[in-house]
């Protein structure tokens, strides 16, 4: 490998991003146009993708903008054709569109609330799998990157919904990596902890305050430090990495990090 494709490793490779219009997919979208890729961006919020695509085009990259609603398969499979259409094949995904109701306790949440978050995460990644994977098949393969959370790896207290969601996430994750691990294509899934986007911006500075010393790290993470992990899974770096749910959470998933390490004896009987 030389110095240059190192440096811009998805030189000829075509990136979909679906959820691309801000946070966490904005950001990675365009990682993926720094690192060569050409870009396809989905979105119902075609205003604010249009944006994301333009940001991209103006930094000399290549991007293509798709209103697309991750719920409905006649949308997810015309967002998929584009990429094919436009670019000629598709080589790398990230499934990043979800959503979820405000904390609730599970006796309290409205059926039809849940039904909506279980079609935006377990639904949604589903058809972009699908149509995804059947993209990439005739050309021997790629690599593809669903977005869970640390929530979906252990439980959260008010946020039945979202725990599902994104538990059902992983789920789907293993079983695709597993259906295609001789195939050539590679399905890994991430699960962020406090990551600094517009839900805790909007929330202010105590609750981000809060949510960075829940992590043993102290801070919260950050959307590229999200992105870096993800292009590394749809990189050739990651080659023998599939059906894998990486944790970027700041070490919450090792355990608990009291606020003060204890001296020696300190707190402890005997």
């Amino acid at each position: 490998m030389t110095a240059a494709t190192d440096h811009r490793p998805f030189v000829g490779k075509v990136a979909l991003v679906a959820g691309a219009s801000r946070g966490i997919g904005a950001v990675t979208a365009q990682a993926f146009a720094d690192a060569g890729a050409a870009v396809v961006l989905g979105s119902r919020d075609e205003g604010a993708l249009a944006k994301v695509a333009a940001g991209i085009r103006d930094k000399g990259g290549r991007a293509l903008a798709v209103g697309t609603d991750v719920t409905d398969p006649a949308s997810v499979e015309r967002l998929v054709a584009s990429a094919v259409d436009e670019y000629g094949r598709l080589d790398v995904a990230f499934n990043n569109a979800s959503n979820g109701p405000p904390p609730t306790p599970l006796a309290d949440l409205d059926p039809a609330e849940f039904d909506r978050v279980i079609d935006s995460n377990v639904r949604g990644t589903f058809l972009g799998l699908r149509y995804e994977i059947r993209a990439m098949l005739p050309t021997g393969g790629g690599a593809i990157v669903n977005m869970a959370s640390l929530a979906g790896v252990r439980g959260v207290a008010n946020l039945s919904g979202y725990v599902a969601g994104k538990a059902g996430i992983i789920g789907l994750t293993k079983v695709a990596a597993l259906d295609y691990a001789d195939q050539g294509i590679r399905v890994n899934v991430v699960a962020p902890g406090p990551i600094l986007t517009e839900h805790l911006e909007t929330a202010g500075a105590e609750a981000q305050r809060l949510a960075g010393q829940s992590t043993p790290m102290r801070r919260l993470g950050r959307a590229d430090e999200v992105a870096d992990v993800v292009l590394w899974l749809c990189s050739d770096r990651s080659s023998f990495v599939t059906g894998a749910t990486i944790p970027i959470d700041g070490g919450q998933h090792a355990g608990t990090k009291p606020p003060r390490m204890y001296r020696q004896g300190e707190g402890m009987d005997g």
